[in-house]
């Protein structure tokens, strides 16, 4: 696959998936804009920098939507356009039973993990609308098409994510607009670290992969780099599982 000339937008590239994708666009060519709240996203600029690509850092919160819209103008700004978008800003909750959930707590996994996707989305769409099309890919999960106990509000938030994009991938299909999702399973990504370091958590969460493992960054990558790809020209409004077999059985 190659991202020569392209220009791609990512959110949450500080760290995890959304680094390693940020750096695997650039090795394929793409020009790549970061937009984190995070600013330690400067260090994956780097990374693509020093390696000879390019890439430049926007400090954004997906939540609101002037920021959103920003990101986007400054990636049209730099690199004379826009060609794909990875929307894979997201947080995760603590485990917390359904009735015990605080307002607060749950306000704030959806307003970055789903209001977050659709703001990000709203300027990527009215962008591609003028220049001819594109490709977007949200990151839900696992528990965008499964449940599990004490998550209720990122089950929720991801249920969402993979509503989002297939609403818009059934308006935006004959207009050049291609829109799917990836659903991870268990990613070894700093956000995931505290659970990983749990051995009573891994060994339940690994008798349900079969594989037996959680993935590497790198694993999630190539898959969202195939579906901004012209190679998936014809996938559209469909959520990709990426997670071991744990949802095969």
């Amino acid at each position: 696959m190659t991202f020569e000339g392209k220009s791609v937008v990512i959110t949450g590239g500080s760290t995890g998936i959304g680094r390693a994708t940020a750096i695997a666009f650039a090795r394929a060519g793409a020009c790549v804009t970061i937009g984190d709240i995070d600013a330690k996203a400067n260090e994956t600029v780097a990374a693509i920098v020093s390696a000879g690509g390019r890439a430049q850092f926007i400090q954004c919160n997906v939540a609101d939507a002037q920021q959103t819209s920003a990101l986007i103008g400054a990636a049209v700004e730099a690199y004379g356009g826009l060609h794909a978008a990875f929307n894979n800003a997201g947080i995760l909750p603590d485990p917390v039973a359904f009735h015990e959930v605080e307002a607060s707590a749950f306000d704030r996994i959806i307003d970055v993990d789903v209001k977050g996707v659709f703001n990000a989305m709203q300027a990527q769409i009215r962008h591609f609308l003028t220049s001819g099309g594109g490709a977007i890919v949200n990151t839900a999960s696992v528990a965008g098409v499964i449940a599990d106990p004490n998550m209720s509000s990122y089950v929720a938030a991801k249920h969402a994510v993979v509503g989002l994009s297939r609403a818009a991938a059934v308006e935006y299909a004959q207009r050049g607009i291609r829109v799917n999702a990836i659903a991870p399973g268990l990613v070894n990504t700093p956000m995931t670290g505290r659970w990983l370091a749990d051995p009573e958590f891994t060994k339940a969460m690994y008798a349900h992969n079969v594989i037996g493992r959680a993935a590497q960054p790198e694993e999630i990558a190539g898959t969202v780099l195939h579906l901004c790809s012209d190679a998936a020209s014809f996938t559209n409004g469909s959520v990709v599982v990426v997670d071991g077999g744990q949802t095969a059985h």
